[in-house]
């Protein structure tokens, strides 16, 4: 097998682990998996020590993606308050798709329920990145205790991802309402 024969069956992987592991959730089969992705177990095995690695690497394959469908570029907001309400305004946006299950960081996560499993530790370092995307925002916007807003803005995100991806609640402006409310409270500009 040459190189760009793993480079592909690990593509293949990669990419049916990220759409079912979001789909159907974490607990899919190593066979369904395999079947999904058109590769033997025994390729699988020979990339991966585990399913659980296979997980981990989708979702840390998947995070620069997710966070550059949140995260504004310089040409679609100026002030920090406007970069911060623009995660909201994407996850509004994002979460109206039929194919919206919420955040794919949060339901590995939840699902997982083992804080050391090696997706948990990747998808713990995404909603970081995030979270910290937030302070600096909070920071340079004039927040009076910008950690404090970052924490409150990630119960914002989180609940709104899943309560949105479970379709219970749809989002229309809602959490920007929100986002607006706590933005003015902790005087962001």
């Amino acid at each position: 097998m040459t190189t760009t024969d793993k480079a592909s069956t690990k593509d293949r992987l990669l990419d049916a682990a990220a759409e079912l592991f979001y789909r159907d959730g974490v607990s899919i089969g190593v066979e369904t998996l395999c079947r999904t992705a058109g590769v033997s177990k025994r390729s699988m095995y020979q990339l991966f020590a585990s399913k659980d690695e296979v997980l981990a690497a989708s979702l840390e394959r998947r995070a620069p993606g997710y966070a550059a469908q949140l995260v504004p570029g310089p040409e679609d907001a100026d002030t920090p308050r406007e970069r911060i309400l623009y995660v909201f305004e994407r996850v509004e946006k994002l979460s109206a798709a039929p194919e919206y299950q919420g955040c794919p960081f949060l339901a590995a996560l939840v699902e997982l329920k083992n804080p050391e499993h090696p997706a948990s530790l990747v998808a713990r370092k995404a909603k970081e990145r995030l979270q910290e995307a937030f302070r600096v925002q909070a920071e340079r916007g004039g927040a009076r205790d910008p950690e404090l807003l970052a924490r409150q803005l990630m119960l914002v995100f989180d609940g709104a991802s899943a309560r949105a991806g479970a379709r219970i609640e749809t989002l229309d402006g809602l959490t920007t309402a929100t986002v607006t409310t706590l933005l003015d409270a902790a005087g962001v500009q």
